[in-house]
């Protein structure tokens, strides 16, 4: 498929749009004033006149061709955004020729809610948001009832937020295998066991930093996020002497969330959970993805349905009130029956927490390499089915996100039990507080809520971690130079 554009730079939207229906598909993209080759094709013209403004879009796909058009008027000073114009064009096209129906309508970005977010800091009220959503952006209302019942639900949360606080992110890019869906930065422990001793050395290094560069500017802790990889992967001594260090370097006298992406229950044991617990942690995740193991087994998953059980059993025991569990629609060998199952039976256990993840086909990703048809899967009928169930079940969205070649242009949602949202998801999603990152494959993002956001990008890897070390904490005096930035305003 090639875009051509003519008068008009608008190829990252417009490409956005595109990859709505045509999905998992390489795009070239040229400048010309028409449309003049045999293959399939999209013709995305922008013509100014005097007074008006002439956009359309020529679309020839699979033999089908199609032409659509509006005219704005320079002296009606409504709707004159040009690119979201022609992505409603585009987005019209293209659902004639295909028959898709995207429910998130020409919102292509990955966070929507901020949007949502925004309007209600105007003081925009729910009717006129809805408007916008479904006129604007060509939104479903079943997509702008989540939207806004997760926005209302971060209001208040939002609201509070202190401008001087700040979370703390701790990468431990390790799994014991390699999930077929996976595309995060992390390696198997067979190739990265030898690396890790050095690695948690080096981490320390970074949180004592770290540590006293927020000590200097006056910033209070507020959450804390082991994530990976799988953070459970290594030793629970590690994991203590990690946990040790945040704790001795850090006032945690301010912490209101304490996160540890348990995640796979096969990395899980009565040790590490007893050390996460002992250490600080208030809220885990045990993901066991699916309760089928033909999904399981399909995915590269090495445990169980009986170990996730185990796993969930033994956090309630140790004394955790607040676990979350992920499931993921759209798994190759899932049906819309057996992920029903997987959503009744998680439900049943009453977990805090629950997230639903949409599947998502990275191009680093194993799903992604050879034939395997995943994209036919039932996904929306699935994530309609969590969506019922939960809202039925009292739970409440409370952040939500999309990301590039989702299954079925979906996303994912976090909904929890009222009073047991999380705080981080909420503000990594939200883009509204300061994220300060340890360990390979980790991003800082430096927030001034609206006005400015910076990111420091850690290594990606372990192995350049280790070896760069020294460069990457150098990286570090950026934090500095944004809040003297922010304080001279």
């Amino acid at each position: 498929m090639t875009l051509i554009l003519s008068g008009n730079d608008y190829k990252y939207e417009l490409e956005g749009v595109l990859k709505l229906f045509i999905p998992a598909t390489q795009f070239t993209h040229m400048y010309a004033d028409k449309a003049d080759i045999s293959d399939d094709y999209v013709f995305a013209r922008v013509r100014e006149y005097a007074d008006t403004t002439l956009l359309y879009v020529i679309c020839s796909y699979k033999g089908i061709k199609k032409r659509k058009g509006k005219l704005l008027y320079k002296t009606d000073g409504k709707n004159q955004d040009k690119e979201l114009c022609l992505s409603r064009i585009l987005y019209k096209v293209l659902s004639e020729i295909t028959g898709i129906v995207p429910k998130w309508g020409v919102i292509t970005g990955i966070r929507p809610v901020k949007r949502v977010n925004t309007w209600l800091n105007e003081g925009i009220c729910r009717e006129e948001i809805y408007s916008r959503l479904q006129n604007e952006y060509l939104c479903s209302k079943e997509k702008c009832d989540i939207a806004f019942s997760t926005a209302m639900t971060q209001k208040q949360i939002l609201d509070a937020l202190d401008k001087k606080s700040f979370s703390l992110y701790v990468s431990i890019p390790f799994c014991p295998t390699r999930c077929s869906y996976c595309s995060f930065i992390s390696q198997t422990l067979d190739s990265g066991r030898k690396l890790i001793p050095e690695y948690i050395d080096k981490m320390c290094r970074e949180i004592r930093h770290t540590a006293l560069i927020t000590k200097r500017l006056g910033l209070k802790l507020d959450t804390v996020y082991f994530g990976g990889g799988t953070p459970t992967s290594i030793e629970a001594s590690q994991l203590a002497a990690l946990m040790k260090c945040i704790e001795h370097s850090f006032d945690m006298s301010s912490v209101r969330e304490y996160t540890v992406e348990a995640g796979r229950p096969d990395t899980i044991t009565e040790e590490k959970l007893r050390t996460i617990k002992a250490n600080g942690c208030t809220r885990i995740s045990i993901n066991p993805q699916s309760l089928n193991p033909d999904v399981l087994e399909a995915i590269g998953r090495s445990h169980s349905v009986d170990q996730f059980y185990d796993s969930y059993d033994l956090a309630r025991k140790i004394g955790f009130s607040c676990i979350n569990t992920d499931v993921i629609a759209g798994l190759p060998e899932d049906t819309v029956e057996s992920f029903a199952d997987t959503i009744d039976k998680l439900l049943g256990l009453s977990p805090e927490n629950f997230t639903v993840h949409t599947l998502s086909i990275k191009r680093a990703a194993l799903l992604n390499q050879g034939d395997k048809e995943v994209l036919k899967n039932p996904t929306d009928e699935m994530v309609e089915h969590a969506t019922k169930r939960l809202f039925d079940s009292r739970y409440l969205p409370y952040y939500l996100y999309r990301q590039k070649n989702m299954v079925g242009n979906l996303e994912n949602i976090g909904w929890s039990k009222q009073g047991y949202e999380s705080l981080y998801n909420i503000y990594i999603m939200e883009e509204v507080q300061t994220i300060l990152a340890i360990g390979a494959g980790a991003s800082t993002k430096l927030v001034d809520y609206p006005e400015r956001l910076e990111r420091v990008f850690n290594y990606k890897f372990p192995l350049e971690y280790n070896k760069h070390f020294d460069l990457m904490l150098s990286r570090k005096d950026v934090i500095e130079e944004f809040y003297g930035r922010s304080q001279e305003k």
